[in-house]
């Protein structure tokens, strides 16, 4: 991920490529008007802004002239979600995560997301780890392939996706259906929760189906990048016996 610092390069990042842009972080008290009116554009694009000390930016930029804002850009290149959809395959195969903390599991799940051929991976701008170059690394290079799109709210992406007809497959460990119950045959868009808590409960009730990845053995789960891995391969196998894509 980069860093850069100073009013001019933070305001041009920002009206070029507000998708890309993880995070603003912003002096705490800064009056200044031009940032300001960062912080308003920021929130008209759905940017995550975080205060911090001057001391903190200081570090951060080793000393170098801040003016009081940095920001943090994206280590891969993101992509409008609308662009994916205009671009997926039929039937299409979408990956949304809700609340993915952990780098690593984000950088698995991008790679299991490319190697099963899934036309895009939605991640949501907050509560959701960053696009870092952790990501990329534990991606094993598949962060260079695979198409991701950065969103608002992930309950809002779900209803525009139902309007464009894909059905809305949630991945939850208590959910009575077994996974291959599921139908992935037509245009899905498989939802998955964070590593702690799951689906968030809006998140949940907006599924059109809840679906589980049955446990056998002693323990309670499996690791979300992991049952990400299975659920994207049992679409794959449920399309290769129709002979779909």
């Amino acid at each position: 991920m980069s860093v850069l610092h100073g009013i001019n390069a933070v305001t041009e990042a920002l009206k070029a490529n507000p998708e890309k842009i993880e995070r603003i972080c912003v002096e705490r008290g800064q009056k200044n008007p031009r940032i300001q009116a960062i912080v308003e554009l920021a929130r008209q694009n759905g940017v995550r802004i975080e205060f911090e000390e001057k001391s903190w930016l200081n570090r951060k930029t080793e000393g170098a002239r801040h003016q009081g804002v940095l920001c943090y850009a994206a280590a891969m290149d993101t992509f409008d979600s609308e662009e994916i959809l205009q671009q997926a395959k039929t039937p299409g195969l979408l990956v949304v995560l809700d609340g993915i903390e952990d780098p690593h599991n984000l950088g698995a799940i991008l790679r299991s997301a490319e190697a099963a051929g899934a036309d895009g991976v939605f991640l949501p701008r907050h509560r959701s780890t960053s696009i870092s170059a952790t990501v990329v690394k534990a991606s094993a290079g598949a962060a260079s392939h695979v198409k991701v799109a950065r969103i608002p709210n992930v309950a809002q992406c779900i209803e525009e996706l139902k309007k464009k007809g894909f059905w809305i497959v949630g991945l939850d460990a208590s959910a009575d259906q077994p996974i291959w119950d599921a139908d992935f045959t037509v245009p899905v868009a498989l939802i998955l929760g964070s590593e702690g808590s799951g689906l968030h409960r809006l998140v949940r009730e907006k599924c059109d189906f809840l679906v589980s990845v049955p446990i056998y053995g002693k323990v309670g789960s499996y690791n979300v990048s992991v049952a990400a891995g299975i659920a994207l391969y049992e679409a794959i196998r449920q399309r290769a016996l129709l002979g779909l894509k």
